[in-house]
């Protein structure tokens, strides 16, 4: 039997150590932050966590200029806390969450934000505005055992050295723990996935030229420039 074609090649991202954290899955927090929830008009005191998913090919790292993509005048970033599994489980119990926990990184949930408002408009899932080519930046992941477990502290994004987005960790609807056991009462989770936990207010709009900081207390920074139009 023949390979038709090469296998795509793991999605690899780094650590502040010397080790390499695979990524299996990314899984993403819709409307975390009150102030963000409100601010796409929805009401945080009504929705219960709910979960959007990524390829682990959007995620590249922190440093890498990612390219404006196709089919949006409306390319908005979002500063999250990324959540990297270690252990794998299944209707995981609140107390034994964090147990499951590698990790943390800074990162970004780059949107379509056009196409994300238009699918939800119409009933429609938002892969066509979520699940884009390098919409995924990460920062190093930082093991537990370097920074603890990740509860509170400022969460920042600014763009071009303008500060855009400004929170506190503590300020999440349903902090990690709670993810956990909502995420694994749906699905296994397992060693290599990505939680990005959710966006504070203050989403916009870049442009090609602009650079994104993504920045959390106790955690490396993600740099994300963007670049041209993909043409390939």
């Amino acid at each position: 039997m023949t390979l038709l074609f090469d296998p795509q090649p793991a999605t690899l991202a780094k650590t502040s150590t010397s080790d390499v954290f695979p990524v299996r899955r990314v899984f993403c927090v819709g409307r975390n932050y009150a102030e963000h929830a409100r601010e796409m008009g929805k009401d945080p005191d009504r929705d219960p966590p709910f979960f959007f998913t990524k390829w682990a090919e959007t995620v590249v790292p922190s440093g890498q200029t990612i390219a404006y993509p196709s089919s949006t005048a409306n390319f908005h970033y979002e500063a999250e806390l990324v959540v990297a599994i270690g252990k794998g489980g299944r209707n995981i119990a609140r107390e034994n969450a964090l147990e499951h926990v590698y990790g943390y990184a800074t990162g970004l949930d780059m949107t379509r934000r056009d196409l994300q408002l238009k699918a939800r408009e119409q009933g429609r899932p938002w892969d066509s505005g979520k699940n884009v080519e390098q919409s995924s930046p990460l920062g190093l992941v930082h093991p537990v055992s370097e920074v603890g477990h990740i509860e509170n502290g400022a969460i920042t994004l600014s763009v071009n050295g303008e500060t855009k987005q400004s929170a506190d960790i503590a300020d999440l609807i349903w902090p990690v723990a709670d993810i956990i056991v909502f995420l694994s009462a749906m699905y296994r989770i397992e060693p290599g996935d990505l939680i990005y936990t959710g966006t504070p207010a203050g989403v916009g709009a870049v442009v090609t030229g602009d650079k994104i900081v993504v920045s959390v207390a106790g955690l490396s920074d993600t740099v994300t420039p963007i670049g041209p139009l993909a043409n390939d």
